[in-house]
């Protein structure tokens, strides 16, 4: 049996989600609208508190089509440094969206607001100026990690006073707001857009809602449309997406559990591994020694013994759980890494 801990975009569909897509309106959502995939967006668009919502195929697509829409092509984008957007999207934000960036140093994968403070500035004749602040939440490469909602308010505050728009990359949001056991329209009060995504924990098999203002989500649209996103018939897979909304959301706790419990194991084998109060959510990142055997290396030995789990640094791997782990599951991981460690080391 192989157990496959890389991602939460690896789960399957539920037999409702199946259901519902072979039930599904088949309108011609780029020309006319899809009635299944209008409602999707407004379902979205109400979960995160904001007016409206555009459904795209993937994640890096409706961050970048966030940043199209708020900057359309010039000035710098303001971001914390272990930022998705920046370490994980092959430099759309640049190639495609052509505006600059400017990492700003953080813990945890919040900015250092000190640091934020000083980067940020109207523009002049020598420069265009800041045009867009973006955070994270739940952090990738700071392992989950959620961003407190009195940081988003100091970001935001910060921007507003600048005249600056702040986007924020929710891919895992309803993670985070599970976490802080809140409405994700608590934590997006704090930014003016923000995209999720349906397909990870949230098992749907494809697609993101960007969402934020009407006038801002008319513009992504377009936008949408120059990158290759506009979809025709979409409503199969918004049908999806509406059950997971409607049916995944409170499982999610499930994950957050397996991770920890899984944090707890690793901990008892070598507390340098991983600190257990820093696992918030449904990611476990867990430290390598750095005079020892690299991550890809870990990683081939675990696949090796039916555990799959990815690189996320030179010495570092990243553990994601979702609704096909268990605790069976994680006592085998836990006991396959123990092996590996005694080859290894």
């Amino acid at each position: 049996m192989v157990i496959d801990l890389r991602s939460d975009t690896v789960t399957q569909p539920t037999e409702a989600m199946v259901e519902s897509m072979r039930e599904a309106s088949l309108g011609d959502d780029s020309r006319d609208g899809d009635v299944t995939v209008r409602k999707l967006e407004t379902m979205g668009a109400a979960r995160m508190g904001k007016e409206a919502a555009v459904f795209m195929p993937s994640g890096t697509m409706t961050n970048l089509v966030a940043i199209l829409a708020h900057t359309q092509r010039g000035g710098e984008v303001l971001l914390e440094t272990g930022a998705h957007i920046l370490n994980s999207e092959l430099g759309g934000i640049t190639a495609v969206a052509g505006v600059f960036y400017k990492g700003i140093p953080g813990h945890r994968g919040a900015m250092d607001l000190e640091r934020l403070a000083d980067t940020i500035r109207a523009p002049t004749r020598q420069n265009f100026g800041t045009a867009l602040v973006c955070m994270e939440t739940s952090h990738n490469r700071a392992g989950g990690a959620v961003l407190p909602l009195e940081h988003m308010k100091a970001v935001y505050g910060l921007a507003r006073r600048h005249g600056v728009p702040v986007h924020t990359d929710g891919a895992r949001i309803f993670n985070a707001a599970t976490m802080l056991r809140i409405e994700p329209s608590a934590i997006t009060e704090h930014t003016d857009s923000v995209c999720f995504c349906v397909s990870k924990g949230l098992s749907a098999p494809i697609g993101s809602l960007l969402c934020g203002s009407a006038d801002y989500i008319e513009r992504a649209r377009a936008f949408r449309r120059m990158v290759g996103g506009n979809m025709r018939q979409a409503g199969p897979l918004a049908a999806a997406g509406i059950v997971a909304l409607e049916t995944m959301v409170k499982r999610l706790e499930q994950d957050h559990a397996t991770a920890k419990r899984l944090a707890e194991k690793l901990h008892r084998i070598d507390a340098g591994l991983v600190k257990p109060a820093d696992v918030e959510t449904n990611l476990v990142k867990v430290e390598l020694p750095k005079n020892g055997r690299i991550a890809a290396e870990w990683s081939a030995a675990l696949k090796a013994l039916g555990i799959l789990v990815s690189p996320s640094e030179r010495y570092a791997l990243r553990f994601v759980t979702h609704r096909h782990i268990g605790d069976a599951e994680i006592d085998a991981a836990a006991a396959a890494f123990t092996k590996v460690r005694l080859a290894l080391t």
